[in-house]
């Protein structure tokens, strides 16, 4: 019986090896979103745009299409980058520089008026899967609580994970181990919430 084809509704390269590593066990051939296809991420939330997303995706390749939209949200930034993450500044050096300048300004402002510096911040990731009609099937929602770091730490990951340090673990994204960040990711938390009622479909035949 030939794995049924799922893809994923992303060009990030990064995305696409967290997904392949979380969907390993299931019968799923999981296939990059086809090179060119640029869906306009226009939603006021994660969960919009990755509706928006998997709809677009499911729609063009005829497949099944899981999609995720995710970002940081800093707190003493009112919740910036959000939705804008990717966008916040043109490669992932550039975003974390914006990120850690921006914060330190409004610490600095907080500072001025007798206040502790915020460092809070939360990753944030929404999945969608969307049928070969693009009807959405399936929503989730992940969420890992943090602390920005004053300065990039470890090798691994990408975007913002060099400074998103989680407490519990006393680690940056970047100095975990794949299985770690899998774990207590947003991505992984979201995917954990998923899994179930992915694991149902499959078992009724619905992605046959």
């Amino acid at each position: 019986m030939s794995a049924t084809p799922l893809v994923i509704a992303s060009g990030n390269a990064g995305k696409l090896r967290e997904f392949a590593a979380l969907l390993a066990e299931f019968p799923l051939e999981v296939r990059p979103q086809p090179e060119g296809l640029e869906v306009e991420e226009t939603g006021a939330t994660f969960a919009a745009n990755a509706q928006l997303k998997a709809e677009a995706v499911a729609r063009t390749t005829g497949c099944w299409a899981l999609a995720d939209d995710s970002g940081l949200a800093v707190e003493a930034l009112g919740g910036a980058p959000g939705v804008f993450s990717a966008r916040y500044a043109p490669t992932d050096a550039a975003r974390i520089a914006r990120l850690l300048e921006e914060l330190a300004a409004a610490s600095g402002e907080r500072v001025s008026r007798g206040l502790l510096p915020d460092r809070r911040a939360a990753f944030v990731a929404a999945l969608a899967l969307a049928d070969p009609s693009g009807a959405v099937r399936l929503e989730v929602e992940g969420r890992c609580e943090g602390l920005i770091c004053e300065a990039p730490r470890g090798e691994g990951g990408f975007g913002y994970d060099p400074v998103f340090l989680v407490p519990e673990l006393g680690l940056t994204f970047a100095e975990m181990d794949k299985a770690s960040k899998g774990r207590v990711g947003h991505r992984g938390r979201a995917f954990a919430a998923l899994e179930p009622a992915l694991r149902a479909l499959l078992a009724a035949g619905c992605l046959g």
